[in-house]
């Protein structure tokens, strides 16, 4: 039996945010786009976010909300197409959302809803979708790029103008994450950033591990610094570290060997807090006082760390403003992350030097696009990583449909 060959405008690779938003606008003009991808399912990562409800974008996206190499390369694509666009698209659809907190947007219902309609987007331009499919190679050819790939029909080769790389990061391997999409950029031609995990909970050495695990469960609502980076937001210990969004947003700007910095009282003045409580309750124990502000395991761990005792009538000002500095003032040394198996990006990527802004297209090799988290465009927790799904997938999209209407 002879190998099937097909010849189709556009193959995309990866049917997860980025791939379906891509193929929904690269269809639009008539020629015939593939998505292929090795899972059973699309967008598995969609799937699974936001505790099945999919953070899907933020109100506040903004450039300064994304990390990269070339601080201005996400401006144009997410100024092109908005959070605003893409909450547009959920309405007209009829998916009821809510916003959580700090302009986070979630399905009232299932995440499953967003993907549905993004592969009912997908379906009415006419893409095709293949799963559970293997790439086994890529090539450059003199039309565009050919690939053999390896799906439920069995091996066949594919030929097409244009080939779209949307396979995401390194993060969460146990989804079939992996860094295919990087060595396919190298593979011709384009430089890779440094990649590591991204939103990821931080790990400590043993000496601070014996004193963090009795405060494992306990969330404190904190300000977490590492160099000019700052989030005011919770913070939770658990039995291997540090944990909760104010830690995840603060591990993509920490790198080895940085300290954190930790405020417990964040948007309070401590010393002041402190001689007001001794004004008003100088019998009663420092211990006790500090309970009233941090959740109590906290307080009593600060406590016992700090070697307080006695009440707090008896602190002078001086002891008191040393006390305010170890709350306010924290310095905390990471081992580690958690590393790519709970990281829920990747930072770095794709070099955007060797990228169209506009477009995503690589500027040294006409036809090929590169979209989403393979690029190295990281945003912060909470939607803007989707955003960024979104806006570089229709990016790339417009300009492939755009090119066949011309």
């Amino acid at each position: 039996m002879a190998r099937q060959h097909l010849q189709v405008e556009t193959v995309i690779l990866g049917a997860g945010a980025a791939g379906l938003m891509c193929a929904a606008h690269a269809g639009a003009a008539g020629g015939r786009v593939l998505v292929v991808d090795h899972a059973r399912a699309p967008g598995e990562k969609i799937r699974i976010s936001g505790g099945g409800r999919c953070n899907f974008t933020n109100l506040n996206v903004k450039p300064q909300c994304f990390l990269s190499d070339n601080a201005h390369f996400a401006k144009s694509a997410l100024s092109r197409y908005t959070q605003h666009d893409f909450i547009a698209l959920v309405e007209r659809y009829g998916i009821a959302y809510h916003e959580k907190t700090r302009g986070q947007l979630f399905c009232d219902d299932s995440a499953r809803l967003i993907v549905d309609m993004l592969c009912a987007e997908m379906a009415r331009a006419g893409a095709e979708l293949r799963l559970q499919t293997r790439i086994d190679g890529v090539a450059k050819t003199e039309g565009g790029f050919s690939l053999d790939l390896d799906g439920q029909e069995g091996a066949y080769g594919v030929a097409c103008r244009n080939l779209v790389v949307a396979t995401g990061g390194k993060s969460i391997p146990k989804m079939g994450a992996t860094g295919f999409g990087y060595r396919l950029a190298e593979q011709f031609g384009l430089a890779v950033t440094e990649t590591r995990p991204g939103l990821v909970p931080l790990t400590f050495g043993e000496d601070v591990m014996a004193d963090f695990r009795p405060l494992a469960g306990v969330a404190a609502d904190v300000a977490v610094t590492c160099g000019a980076a700052r989030f005011e937001e919770a913070m939770l210990f658990t039995h291997r570290g540090l944990s909760g969004p104010a830690i995840l947003q603060i591990s993509s700007y920490w790198r080895e060997k940085m300290p954190i910095a930790v405020a417990l009282l964040p948007g309070a003045d401590p010393f002041e807090v402190l001689r007001e409580r001794r004004r008003q309750d100088g019998r009663k124990a420092i211990a006790s006082v500090l309970a009233d502000l941090l959740p109590k395991r906290l307080a009593l761990h600060m406590a016992d760390r700090l070697g307080l005792a006695g009440n707090i009538g008896d602190m002078s000002d001086r002891k008191l403003s040393a006390l305010a500095q170890a709350l306010n003032g924290w310095e905390l040394h990471p081992a580690g992350s958690e590393g790519y198996r709970t990281a829920e990006v990747t930072l770095g990527g794709v070099d955007t030097a060797a990228l169209n802004s506009r477009t995503m297209e690589a500027k040294a090799v006409p036809g090929l696009y590169f979209i989403g988290e393979v690029v190295d465009v990281t945003g912060w927790l909470g939607g803007y990583n989707f955003q960024w799904a979104w806006s570089s997938g229709r990016a790339a999209g417009t300009a492939i449909a755009g090119e066949r209407s011309a």
